[in-house]
């Protein structure tokens, strides 16, 4: 079994807040990571109806009866709860680490917690499988192989392709059928699927509502519901462009990237190692990898961070720039095997601009080197596989 590096984030806010609301994706480990993590503690399963149904027909009753150290999972199953559990919170609201709410990261799930636990919960994002866990393990898969299979648990622990790809059809299958009807979002499974091959195309560009709506045949308006579902459930990423008030006209549309790099595969009809490397999108899936991988390891080190794109209208660029509000970090992504300095102009221009001191290229090599002008291509694997040194970038 695979040890999660979340544990410490966990008890930390569990020590300052009555509750925490652990919010990712289907499948991503969070029931698992969080029954091992609080060995303890009650566990209600708001999706099983036999533990639904208590909670339904009297929620006071049924908290009062469960006490503290409890995990609700699937909190956004029964929003009835949310209300109740504020009261319950308020009796003793000085008494800290009392309940664990897990969610898919749904509207309901979102706005209930906005609206009823305002200030009394602390928010804790479980993503996939990190390089960092799976070095931390001694596993032997190598980067490139999380990169092919994705984060999903139940399809990186897949026994070879074929079983991979049968699990990754089974949740895009389970989220079209029963996630998104749970979530008040009627669309044909037909539809759902079509636009989500065209995002996986279109996977790393600029959002452009209405070019897929005239594809789809709907409007932008109803595109964008379609994929505001999808980003709220952590499987697509809207990445925001940096604004800074320098003179240069700069892009406004966010990019659009897949969270997981084996979902996205298999929207691309990629399954094997082979057929990734032959694959022409192969450079816009590195990249959303890393930027996922890269994002999720700032924000366990430097929690302040918020990730952006760096682009001008003519077509200047950097695939990444984390911002703390004081100072800003740009890094270029690129999969080749030794960069150079005509990869990073991008990198160059953004450090001009914004008076940056450093600027770096991400890459699947193994050494750390200089490319003049205050640039570094750093090693992806390394740097991933200890984040803590993301802090002194």
């Amino acid at each position: 079994m695979l040890t999660r590096l979340y544990a410490e984030t966990l008890h930390g806010l569990l020590r300052r807040w009555p509750a925490v609301t652990m919010l990712g994706p289907r499948q991503c480990g969070k029931t698992t990571f969080a029954r091992r993590a609080l060995p303890g503690w009650s566990y209600v399963d708001l999706e099983r109806p036999s533990d639904a149904a208590p909670v339904l027909a009297d929620p006071e009753a049924r908290l009062a009866q469960l006490g503290d150290h409890v995990i609700f999972d699937e909190a956004q199953r029964v929003p009835e709860l949310f209300d109740v559990l504020r009261g319950v919170i308020d009796q003793r609201r000085s008494r800290h680490g009392r309940f664990l709410l897990l969610g898919s990261s749904s509207p309901q799930l979102v706005t209930g917690v906005a609206e009823s636990l305002a200030g009394r919960t602390a928010f804790l994002d479980l993503p996939a499988f990190r390089w960092d866990e799976l070095q931390g393990a001694g596993r032997k898969e190598s980067l490139p192989d999380l990169w092919l299979r994705g984060g999903f648990p139940g399809a990186f622990l897949a026994r070879g392709d074929r079983a991979r790809a049968e699990w990754l059809e089974a949740y895009t299958r389970a989220f079209i059928e029963r996630d998104l009807p749970a979530l008040g979002v009627e669309v044909s499974a037909a539809r759902m699927r079509q636009l989500w091959t065209m995002l996986a195309h279109s996977n790393g560009g600029l959002w452009n509502a209405s070019q897929l709506a005239a594809s789809l045949g709907v409007s932008y308006h109803t595109v964008n519901r379609y994929v505001d579902v999808l980003e709220q459930t952590f499987l697509i990423r809207k990445l925001p462009p940096f604004f800074a008030n320098i003179r240069k006209r700069l892009v406004k549309s966010p990019k659009v990237y897949f969270r997981d790099s084996g979902l996205l595969h298999a929207f691309l009809g990629i399954d094997t190692a082979a057929a990734l490397h032959g694959h022409p999108a192969r450079g816009l899936s590195w990249e959303a990898f890393i930027i996922d991988q890269l994002i999720t390891a700032f924000q366990r080190v430097r929690p302040a961070c918020r990730p952006h794109f760096w682009r001008t209208a003519l077509g200047q660029e950097v695939d990444l720039l984390m911002d703390d509000g004081r100072r800003q970090v740009p890094f270029e992504i690129k999969l080749r095997s030794t960069p150079t300095i005509d990869d990073a102009r991008g990198v160059l221009t953004c450090m001009k601009d914004l008076g940056l001191r450093r600027g770096y290229v991400i890459y699947p090599g193994r050494e750390a080197y200089s490319l003049g002008h205050q640039v570094t291509a750093l090693p992806a694997d390394q740097l991933l596989s200890q984040p803590q040194e993301i802090a002194k970038l």
